[in-house]
């Protein structure tokens, strides 16, 4: 399939091998990156995969060792020239874990300081900051102290802060990872709609999947400095790259075993059936060892004797229309947690079949330590 590289200029981000080593470890290697205008981009991965370290080269508090960035048409960092345009020359809105406000301002000159700082006039940002609060729900606090609001609403200050200029793309630092997840969840469908309503570029770093998801149009799952895969949350899904890239979104079960005369054969021999699609390549089926993968979204229960794998039932949890099963499944190399859903309730320590949507699995090649 043909593959158009978007240009430069029509680009909020473009990032070009970017690479950068600490005390000669490598961090970042060979990052190649778009955000399209008006696009919303999660970088995804654990902690030390990279994806802070290349959010700062983005917002110029790191320089690149090698490689060329561009935002919005413009080079402003390349390691082969030594070239990294400082902060204040990028034009950026950031939201940071900690929120970052000043408690000897009011919030509403916590918003206004962008503004202040571009010259615009006191009136003018003063209307323009109250706007801002008014879109994050709080203009009847901007006389408070930042110091006086809770964790949520500092939050929502430091989100009006950083798109109270407008600018042409917000970078996110993990902020929402110090509030609780009912009102992480609440703030990530805002912090979406209102980088919507505002047609603005984000680049949203997060190791919250659940925030990931929610909040962006393509997901950059990182790991080890590079990007392992990056596409809408419901392709990585539906095909993973890799079976790294499975694991680390618990996708499903993953056994162990051996494909032959296009058939899978796991290495307890309590699976044999015909090897699906392999998402290594050209879709052909390699022979030899390989890895499989089961999604939660592949299995139904079934009686012991007609499923093509069993488990045991570890909690039943009724949510209020079906049911939850918390499943342990015996692979050949270690017990394996999973979930399914069910319109039936089972009993803790019942063992169960599993029945198999063929369609939705996915084979891997065996990969080594």
């Amino acid at each position: 399939m043909l593959q158009i590289t978007p240009r430069v200029d029509s680009c909020a981000v473009v990032s070009e091998n970017i690479g950068r080593a600490y005390d000669g470890r490598s961090v970042l290697s060979g990052i190649n990156l778009t955000v399209g205008q008006g696009e919303i981009v999660a970088l995804l991965g654990p902690s030390g995969c990279g994806k802070t370290t290349f959010l700062r080269i983005v917002a110029g508090l790191v320089a690149p060792d090698t490689g060329v960035l561009h935002l919005d048409g413009r080079v402003v960092a390349d390691g082969s020239r030594g070239l990294a345009r400082p902060p204040e020359q990028r034009g950026l809105g950031m939201v940071f874990q900690d929120y970052a406000l000043w408690p000897h301002l009011s919030v509403v000159d916590n918003v206004a300081f962008p503004l202040r700082m571009r010259g615009v006039g006191r009136a003018e940002r003063r209307q323009r900051a109250l706007a801002a609060l008014d879109r994050v729900g709080l203009a009847q606090f901007a006389a408070r102290s930042p110091g006086t609001l809770s964790g949520g609403q500092q939050q929502r200050v430091a989100l009006a802060r950083a798109v109270v200029a407008e600018p042409p793309l917000v970078l996110f630092d993990e902020p929402l990872s110090n509030l609780d997840r009912e009102l992480r969840e609440s703030l990530a469908v805002d912090i979406r709609q209102l980088l919507l309503d505002l047609g603005l570029s984000a680049i949203y770093v997060t190791h919250d999947q659940g925030e990931a998801f929610t909040i962006a149009d393509r997901v950059a799952v990182m790991q080890e400095g590079r990007i392992a895969q990056i596409a809408a949350p419901e392709m990585l899904f539906r095909q993973p790259a890799s079976i790294d890239v499975a694991r680390f979104l618990n996708i499903g079960a993953i056994i162990a075993g051996e494909v032959s005369q296009s058939r899978f054969t796991a290495s307890d021999a309590t699976l044999e059936i015909a090897a699906p699609v392999c998402e290594a390549g050209s879709g052909s089926v390699p022979g030899g060892p390989a890895q499989l993968l089961v999604p939660r979204a592949a299995i139904r229960p079934a009686s012991p004797a007609e499923g093509k794998l069993r488990a045991v039932v570890s909690r039943c949890q009724f949510q209020g229309d079906r049911y939850l099963l918390h499943l342990t499944l015996d692979a050949a190399d270690g017990l394996q947690a999973m979930t399914c859903s069910s319109d039936h309730a089972f009993r803790a320590g019942e063992t169960i079949g599993l029945d198999l949507q063929a369609e939705r699995l996915r084979l891997y090649p065996a990969t080594t330590a």
